[in-house]
């Protein structure tokens, strides 16, 4: 297994001990520990691309599991941000509907005649961003309103309430992208 796909794997491994932060509120700053280990998960998703392009390392395992794992912490943070009351469930119901559909449509071209590899393109890559970075923002505003208590409950909700409505615009506007594009794979009449 090359360089990246062990970043990848490390991704997906993270995703246990970061759920596992988020739920145990008697850890001292728990919160703090989980963002800890999101940012690490996040900051392997932007390289571990950039190292199998680079050197030569891209494989199938690496373009199955990458977007699987980014799939997975996500999944992961906005079901403890909803069990949480952090973010609505329709908003988590959203992005993860978005991601299935994606990987439906993907799965499908994979398995097409054509053997299609759909690639991210740049909505995907803006939704990433703005729902990896919305999550993250809120776990370090969380950090100082519930673990310390500096900043006041109310702010800190319509803050991260704002940040995930922008990750769910953006996730409806990638999906619908994506099913448009790759609209041949989905015809009911084929």
């Amino acid at each position: 297994m090359n360089l990246a796909n062990k970043l990848t794997l490390l991704r997906v491994v993270i995703v246990p001990f970061f759920v596992l932060f988020m739920c145990m509120e008697a850890v001292p700053l728990n919160y703090f520990w989980a963002l800890v280990l999101f940012g690490a998960a996040s900051f392997t998703d932007m390289f571990d691309g950039k190292i199998a392009r680079k050197y030569d390392m891209v494989t199938d395992f690496g373009k199955f599991l990458d977007p699987l794992a980014d799939k997975i912490l996500v999944a992961a943070a906005l079901v403890c941000f909803t069990e949480r009351g952090w973010t609505a469930s329709w908003v988590t119901v959203v992005i993860l509907v978005r991601e299935f559909a994606v990987s439906g449509v993907r799965l499908v071209a994979a398995g097409s005649d054509r053997k299609a590899v759909i690639p991210a393109n740049i909505w995907g890559k803006v939704k990433t961003a703005a729902t990896m970075g919305g999550i993250a923002a809120i776990l370090a505003m969380r950090i100082f309103s519930d673990n310390i208590g500096l900043i006041p409950e109310l702010p800190v909700q319509i803050i991260g309430d704002v940040l995930m409505y922008i990750a769910a615009l953006l996730t409806l506007i990638s999906g619908v992208k994506y099913l448009y594009d790759y609209r041949e794979f989905i015809d009911p009449s084929k």
